[in-house]
């Protein structure tokens, strides 16, 4: 196994050799990510299900590593990439970086403010890249709100309302054990997908202060919650409010609404739908500002991460930006009153 990073920086020889840890859906996206990808190389997959990993092996021209020690011991692989269920990613993300591997880890980094912590300090004391997908920030429409916010082209922000209208079903939080669970999925509605609109709050506005939040589960036979709703405090004096869903079918779009004194923005699925700037004329879907289909906001993020790498720079979404988020989720299960302290 390797004793110190993989091998990158300016003037490499070779692409970088990706490995993946699991072969689930989002392996999926991660392989259609990676094909023809200038500079990267997936090379291995291990799965300790072999009959999900040899098949995901042979569709992707891979080779299978049943054990996750032999995946790492491979020299090919310069970054491994952790696709398991939540409550495994600073597991997994820890023995990646004590063989020397760089890292991509799925959100949220893990589901506890320990288990995130070790991650961030194992790999600082590795020496290795430690990067956090949050695919949302990649977005055209995204970064457009960023810099107008950067600008102060809204003026003050008073009111900032995010919605995550999605619909997940029954049979998706049965097709696999960890679904649902507060051990390995870490939640429901906040964990795993208003995550992806926490880190963009903390991003964008900087970690709000939650004032009061509310969880329940209505209909979905889960653990964790299938509906939430919170209200925050932003820096400035702004307020806020996050709502997440996988009760809403069909399942909408998910909406964040910027309101200032000076001009408003909304965007629609990372998509900038409407700019009303004061003394402007209405801005209604610019094209150049739209959202990425799934998985062009994967690709476009791990492109910039294996940039990031070869050049020496600091990771794109690192592992204190993860922390931020999951941080931010679990101070609204605490106002809630939900699931365990954490």
């Amino acid at each position: 196994m390797s004793s110190g990073p993989s091998s990158g920086g300016p003037g490499r020889s070779r692409p970088f050799g990706l490995g993946l840890v699991g072969s689930g859906v989002i392996a999926t996206t991660y392989a259609a990510a990676l094909e023809g990808l200038d500079g990267a190389r997936l090379v291995a997959v291990t799965d300790v299900d072999a009959a999900a990993g040899e098949p995901f092996a042979a569709a992707h021209g891979l080779a299978y590593d049943r054990d996750l020690d032999k995946l790492l011991g491979r020299e090919e692989v310069d970054v491994v990439c952790v696709c398991v269920p939540s409550g495994l990613h600073a597991e997994i993300g820890l023995a990646a970086a004590r063989a020397g591997k760089h890292l991509v880890v799925e959100k949220p980094i893990d589901v506890t403010r320990e288990a995130a912590r070790e991650l961030i300090a194992g790999a600082a004391a590795a020496g290795v890249s430690l990067n956090v997908i949050s695919q949302q920030r990649y977005n055209p429409g995204v970064r457009r709100a960023r810099a107008l916010l950067e600008e102060e082209a809204l003026g003050r922000v008073v009111v900032v309302s995010t919605s995550v209208p999605w619909y997940r079903s029954q049979a998706y939080y049965d097709s696999a054990a960890w679904r649902g669970t507060w051990s390995l999925d870490g939640g429901g509605a906040f964990m795993n997908q208003g995550v992806h609109y926490a880190d963009l709050l903390c991003w964008l506005f900087g970690p709000p202060q939650v004032s009061a939040a509310s969880c329940a589960t209505l209909a979905h036979d889960i653990e964790v919650e299938d509906v939430a709703l919170a209200l925050l405090r932003f820096d400035g004096g702004a307020v806020g409010m996050l709502e997440a869903s996988t009760t809403a079918y069909p399942g909408g779009a998910v909406v964040l609404r910027v309101n200032g004194t000076r001009g408003s923005l909304v965007l629609e699925d990372g998509a900038l739908v409407r700019l009303d700037i004061e003394g402007q004329e209405p801005v209604l879907a610019p094209p150049e500002y739209g959202a990425l289909v799934m998985p062009a906001g994967h690709r476009a993020q791990l492109s910039d991460i294996l940039s990031a790498i070869g050049d020496g720079r600091p990771p794109p979404v690192s592992g204190e930006d993860g922390y931020r988020a999951l941080a931010l989720v679990l101070d609204l299960y605490r106002s809630a009153g939900w699931g365990p302290v954490r």
